[in-house]
């Protein structure tokens, strides 16, 4: 992976903590977000730990430019604020989840795993709550509607789950079917609705009407 900050004692600890977790590596450091592009070009890594106030090309310009890139890593924005629109903004240019600097290193090390997995972050309350506050004001995004035609009613349903930040398994027990059956669908509606993952599923669902800030 790739730690991007423009403080070179936070990347420092944050390689730190990384390098030090079995199966995982730091490849390279990045102090802005040009670097930080070229560097994920160049690199080919699995997840960009991604802050977003920088000098220069911001985290949210680098994560769009990033998450573009063909084959391209995920990026896991971190940020000193729990309601931060860049935040927002990042995730709906592709970002699979965020972090508060502070959080554990646990937390921090487990968010890494399943944005390398595939999976967005979206179970911390905060953020669905960002989701939710940033959604409100959002521009409705006019191929939603259809785009969500195509999926069936069940599909729907979960995607309604998703929005409200329910697991897998939380959904089967939900909907009374298998974690391996929510899967299936989870794996359906993102590849019918064009999406990397959980966050950008919840961010449409909000973004379309589907579902109403504050609803959930």
């Amino acid at each position: 992976m790739i730690v991007v900050d423009d403080q070179a004692v936070v990347r420092a600890g944050f390689s730190a903590i990384v390098d030090a977790e079995p199966g995982l590596t730091v490849v390279g450091e990045a102090g802005d977000g040009a670097a930080a592009v070229s560097l994920a070009a160049a690199l080919g890594p699995d997840v960009v730990l991604m802050d977003i106030r920088m000098p220069g090309m911001d985290g949210l310009t680098a994560t769009r430019l990033i998450t573009a890139q063909q084959d391209g890593p995920r990026v896991l924005v971190l940020t000193t604020f729990d309601l931060d629109e860049y935040v927002y903004e990042a995730m709906r240019a592709g970002a699979s989840g965020f972090l508060l600097k502070d959080a554990r290193p646990e937390d921090l090390l487990d968010a890494i795993r399943v944005v390398a997995a595939g999976d967005g972050i979206l179970a911390p309350a905060v953020t669905r709550r960002l989701i939710r506050t940033f959604a409100e004001s959002a521009p409705r995004i006019p191929p939603a509607t259809g785009d969500l035609g195509r999926l069936t009613p069940r599909e729907r349903e979960v995607l309604l789950r998703i929005a409200a930040g329910l697991t897998n398994a939380e959904i089967g027990a939900d909907l009374g079917v298998t974690t391996g059956t929510v899967k299936t669908h989870v794996n359906g509606l993102l590849s019918k609705l064009g999406l990397r993952d959980r966050v950008q599923a919840t961010i449409l669902a909000y973004e379309s009407g589907l579902v109403r800030p504050g609803a959930l």
